[in-house]
């Protein structure tokens, strides 16, 4: 501290002086010309008088804080950690806040601690939450349950460092105590929400947990409801969800709000990440939107500090940690270089630093049941079905009923009104169950898709225009992961995900090719949903209403009870 505070009056050389640049100050909202003294990691001073062992040029130049992402699942970029890293520091991305649920579903406490094993190999900053939902609900099935236990066992390993997003809020509205337990457990800690609709009565019961950062606002008037009720709220933009140029609509009504509102990724792709960018492409659209720049670069820098009581970054300013971005303009926000606590970690795009090779992934189970077209008969019992519609650019499905196609008595795909058969097999325990539906809204005219990634509990999940072809696409998955297009025997492209059945041991470019060559395989099915693989992926997500199907059928998450596919059967809940 004596050399700090030495290097900080400026009675000795501090170790790097960025110079001649133009900080965004987040804390003023306003630029200022100053230089920048970092000295052990640390801002040091922003002025002048300064002097340095190494002096970087920034005139013309813009310095702002390295950007946060406050809520993510890194395994839906399908890369490992450490590789997720090395794409999004070249972009102006110093920290971020993952929830590890998804391979805590497929591997429980050994998936969380190769994911946080994996972090540790790379200079972005990465606070995992601790997986609040495993299972998500009752109505999927995991590898294994993590009780409030798990959580705790979570923070005393240093793996954590606040609660994930309580998903189950039917569980919290209620009492249950196995929800509460884990909130109670984290309690002195941040904790992160999940509220998609929930509203009025139902809002303020669910925040009385005090888990108030909730990303899953469709709807300017929802978020605005949330914000009133001190939530802070996330807008949200992925690769498949869309939302935030709707919910950033109230703070174009009144620029006062964006104190308590952040931009969040939460799903990606790794090609995504490449074409767009991670944070400074949320930024852009922010200040596209109207957003005044300055606003924009707050709500991915010192507003998620603030929400995760880290006052150590978020600013270009004494005390904080060096992670300092250059880019020519907020407005552009492009990355020129990028420091990590004092250290250049990349240029014009580049990473000066290299992912480390991926330490052993946990085991997953094997299926211990063959594989077979029975499993996707369906014997006709009259009457309408349930139809999950799936919607482009959107988590929440519409619930629909409608007449079958059927043959030889048995239900069959309709592809002409785009009626197709979907599956979800368990895998997270080797059974092998299988629960049987249907889906509007890919338009698939032949084939199948199948994927070992399907929110939450990742069980297999597979939709096609015939069984043969939906049998061909899963045997494939089931091998070692992954995604898989097919047409009747043949597997005509197929993506090995052999993490935990998620993610991928190769590097951002690599996988974006591979993901990007199967995903244009799938068009050749005709099907007319983008990004159909990341759309399928949530059809399973039993938190998320309206109908989704799990490896234990029909779920309806706003009610919390289980649908027969049959419309004039009914089972479970109350």
């Amino acid at each position: 501290m004596r050399e700090l505070l030495a290097a900080a009056r400026g009675d000795m050389p501090c170790d790097l002086l960025i110079q001649g640049g133009t900080v965004a100050n987040v804390l003023s909202l306003e630029y200022e010309k100053a230089d920048v003294a970092v000295k052990d990691g640390i801002i040091v001073g922003v002025g002048g008088g300064y002097t340095g062992l190494s002096v970087a040029d920034a005139s013309g130049k813009v310095l702002i804080p390295g950007m946060i992402d406050a809520h993510l699942h890194i395994e839906s970029t399908m890369l490992r950690p450490s590789a997720f890293a090395a794409a999004v520091l070249p972009v102006g991305t110093t920290t971020i806040f993952p929830d590890p649920h998804e391979i805590a579903n497929t591997c429980g406490l050994d998936g969380i601690e190769f994911m946080w094993r994996d972090s540790l190999r790379t200079p972005l900053d990465i606070f995992f939450g601790a997986p609040s939902c495993v299972p998500a609900s009752m109505y999927e099935t995991p590898y294994r349950e993590i009780d409030a236990l798990g959580i705790v066992e979570c923070y005393s390993r240093n793996w954590c460092s606040h609660l994930g997003e309580m998903m189950n809020y039917p569980s919290v509205l209620s009492g249950d105590e196995r929800a509460w337990s884990k909130i109670f457990s984290s309690w002195d800690r941040v904790k992160t929400a999940h509220l998609p609709g929930v509203s009025g009565k139902e809002l303020c019961a669910y925040l009385l947990s005090r888990c108030d950062g909730d990303h899953e606002s469709s709807f300017a008037e929802e978020a605005l409801e949330k914000l009133r009720r001190g939530v802070w709220v996330m807008f949200r933009e992925g690769a498949a969800e869309h939302n935030l140029l709707e919910t950033a609509k109230i703070i174009l009504d009144d620029e006062a709000r964006y104190a308590r509102c952040m931009a969040v990724s939460d799903d990606l792709t790794a090609s995504a990440l490449l074409a767009d960018g991670h944070m400074d492409h949320k930024v852009r659209l922010l200040v596209k939107a109207g957003i005044r720049p300055i606003i924009a670069l707050a709500m991915v820098t010192i507003n998620p500090a603030n929400y995760f009581r880290m006052w150590d970054r978020g600013a270009v300013a004494p005390g904080r940690i060096a992670d300092i971005v250059m880019v020519d303009s907020i407005e552009e926000c492009r990355a020129l270089r990028v420091w990590k606590r004092g250290r250049l970690a990349a240029e014009h795009g580049h990473a000066l630093f290299h992912a480390a090779p991926a330490s052993a992934p946990p085991e997953t189970p094997k299926l211990k049941t063959p594989l077979s077209e029975e499993m996707f008969k369906i014997p006709a019992r009259g009457g309408e079905i349930r139809v999950i519609e799936a919607l482009p650019g959107l988590v929440v499905t519409r619930a629909l009923t409608l007449p079958p196609k059927v043959r030889d008595g048995y239900l069959v795909s309709d592809t002409e009104r785009d009626v197709i058969k979907m599956a979800v097999v368990e895998k997270n325990r080797g059974t092998g169950l299988a629960s049987v539906g249907f889906v509007k809204g890919f338009g698939l005219k032949r084939g199948a898709l199948a994927s070992s990634v399907a929110h939450d509990a990742h069980n297999y999940v597979v939709i096609g225009a015939d069984d043969r072809s939906m049998l061909t696409a899963l045997r494939r998955v089931a091998e070692n992961g992954g995604l898989a297009v097919a047409d009747g025997d043949r597997v005509i492209s197929n993506l090995s995900l052999p993490i935990g059945g998620l993610m991928s041991d190769l590097d951002a470019p690599e996988l974006s090719a591979a993901y990007t060559e199967i995903s244009h395989t799938a068009e050749t099915l005709e099907t007319a949903m983008p990004q159909p693989f990341m759309a399928m992926s949530f059809l399973s997500l039993s938190v998320i209403p309206e109908l989704k199907l799990t490896d234990q059928g029909y779920v309806d998450p706003a009610r919390g009870v289980r649908l027969d596919l049959f419309v004039r059967s009914f089972t479970g809940g109350d």
